[in-house]
């Protein structure tokens, strides 16, 4: 019966039009198809036009549709069949293109990945980590091993996915590790540029030792040659006290002279590489303690007093001086003894630094 009244409502509505009396028509026609709609039907599109209004009736001139109303167009629109005829605020396009944006950010919701939860615990993977940058010759089985004897049971290939690429690459221990083990048999020397009143130049050498921090020989000249900075190693190992290995840079000054009185006491020169400060960083510390503690502060006359005040310094680098790389202690000075006698200040270097220390 809907579909033959909605026959009848399309071949009159022309004849009506020509007539001028289209409108009248339509009322009619809606009023004649009134008759025949559910009552379901029928309260949908109440609902769907007065919501319209109340947009229409928004004070803006233009009203703009929030994702609320477009919800409830939309809701209305999947259970009216007529929802085109009952819209006035937009077009049936746009009703159609907002189903379609609603489709397409539902499935893409839905296909999104789920986060993958890892399989092992954060604690555990920071362990794995851990022993891989500690452990440099470790590899993953090394490192399984350890794990089944804290009582946790990871696979190889697990282990092999955490652990760091630079540790993969290949085995070997660092430059710093190296230093640590070999610290108190390791010597370091280098030298140290200074100017006199009158800005000539002025050459300090020293040999220091990589463990104790312990100054072992200064000396100062105007001209360091190859066969003095040899001399001067040779006296510092005159007496059998000589490290099994020796680093220094790659200045002139040293030479094979120096190399060979070294070879001669049984020490093995390791030269640094160009530009790499790095490798003999106590040197290079020292280097820039005494600048800052000592010959920034005072004028040199020349080799004479350049070497009194090195000598002091070095006296007072060894048995006064706390140092942060050994945890604040003194090379060749006491520790704390806890005795409760009164502080007495030495000075240094004309009162430049004062050695504190407990009166007998």
């Amino acid at each position: 019966m809907r579909k033959i009244i909605e026959w009848l409502r399309a071949r009159t509505y022309g004849v009506w039009r020509a007539l001028g009396l289209h409108t009248q028509m339509t009322v009619a026609a809606g009023a004649v198809a009134d008759l025949v709609r559910t009552r379901r039907d029928l309260m949908l599109e109440n609902a769907m036009l007065r919501h319209q209004i109340v947009i229409l009736r928004r004070k803006s001139r233009e009203p703009k549709l929030t994702i609320l109303d477009r919800f409830r167009i939309l809701a209305a629109a999947a259970f009216l069949p007529t929802w085109r005829r009952a819209l006035a605020v937009v077009q049936p396009e746009t009703v159609l293109r907002w189903h379609r944006e609603g489709f397409r950010l539902f499935w893409r919701r839905r296909s999104r990945r789920a986060p993958r939860k890892g399989r092992l615990a954060p604690d555990t993977v920071r362990l794995i980590r851990e022993m891989a940058a500690k452990n440099r010759l470790w590899g993953a089985e090394r490192i399984r091993g350890e794990l089944l004897k804290l009582g946790i049971p990871v696979s190889k290939r697990t282990i092999q996915k955490y652990m760091r690429r630079s540790h993969q690459r290949g085995g070997g221990q660092t430059w710093s590790t190296f230093v640590k083990n070999h610290a108190h048999q390791i010597w370091c020397c280098d030298f140290v540029q200074a100017h006199d009143v009158l800005f000539r130049p002025l050459y300090l050498f020293f040999l220091m030792n990589q463990g104790s921090r312990r100054v072992v020989r200064v000396a100062a000249t105007r001209k360091p040659t190859r066969d003095w900075t040899a001399g001067q190693l040779r006296e510092a190992t005159r007496e059998g006290d000589s490290p099994r290995i020796l680093i220094r840079d790659r200045d002139d000054k040293f030479g094979t002279a120096f190399d060979r009185v070294a070879e001669e006491a049984g020490v093995r020169v390791i030269k640094t590489a160009i530009r790499t400060p790095n490798m003999n960083a106590v040197a290079e510390r020292f280097v820039g303690s005494l600048r800052r503690e000592a010959l920034d502060h005072l004028l040199l006359l020349g080799t004479r007093d350049l070497d009194r005040i090195a000598g002091e310094y070095a006296r007072y680098f060894n048995k006064a001086r706390p140092h942060q790389g050994l945890g604040q202690r003194i090379p060749d000075g006491p520790t704390g003894d806890g005795r409760n006698g009164d502080v007495v200040a030495v000075p240094v270097l004309g009162g430049l630094h004062h050695d504190y220390r407990r009166a007998a």
